[in-house]
């Protein structure tokens, strides 16, 4: 029963901290995101994106993709901001946790992943989707800023929480789970993303 019970406590100790550190993160987030309008951009961008998908006319799905490209540019230089300010933040405070236990980035940083150069490459994977220089297809393109769009908004809340709840919310919020969007993204995207994520 001793046993039981100092297993108890410290459960509730370590999910404690965790909580704390979450707040920390999410908080210094929000901070960082509020002079821009991504979230805006993205809610709009998606809805416009599944419209034109779903549209058999051509010419109707040129047209709602046409009605973006403001949103888009507005999209890909905040973000480009978003990183460039975010780079500015010390090491510690700007690590996400691999491995959500209090701490571990005291024990070994190979137990996290750095924000800064997670955003930088968001940042860039956004701006070759909006500026389409491998030359998509209206599809392929409406599906390739999606993918980048999801990775970076998992990317958000595994910082803020925990990778599960990142890829539960994407489950949730957007019908798509985190190894499709891994595979929307442009190759390029997907090759600094893991190494961020593994390095």
């Amino acid at each position: 029963m001793e046993f039981i019970s100092l297993f108890f406590i410290l459960a509730m100790g370590i999910h404690w901290l965790n909580l704390q550190g979450q707040r920390k993160r999410t908080a210094l987030l929000a901070e960082q995101l509020r002079p821009f309008q991504i979230e805006k951009n993205m809610a709009q961008l998606t809805g416009a994106y599944m419209r034109a998908l779903g549209e058999s006319d051509l010419a109707r799905q040129q047209q709602i993709m046409q009605l973006q490209e403001q949103a888009e540019q507005q999209m890909a230089h905040e973000f480009q901001n978003l990183a460039r300010e975010f780079a500015k933040l010390p090491a510690p405070t700007s690590r996400g946790f691999k491995v959500a236990l209090p701490y571990i980035d005291q024990l070994s940083p190979k137990f996290t992943f750095d924000m800064r150069r997670m955003l930088e490459v968001h940042a860039q994977g956004i701006e070759r989707a909006v500026h389409n220089l491998q030359g998509l297809s209206t599809k392929e393109r409406s599906f390739r800023m999606m993918g980048e769009m999801f990775l970076m908004q998992h990317s958000c809340h595994w910082f803020c929480r925990s990778k599960t709840i990142a890829s539960a919310r994407m489950v949730t919020q957007h019908q798509t789970r985190y190894e499709q969007a891994l595979d929307a993204v442009s190759p390029e995207t997907r090759q600094a993303y893991m190494a961020v994520v593994q390095g």
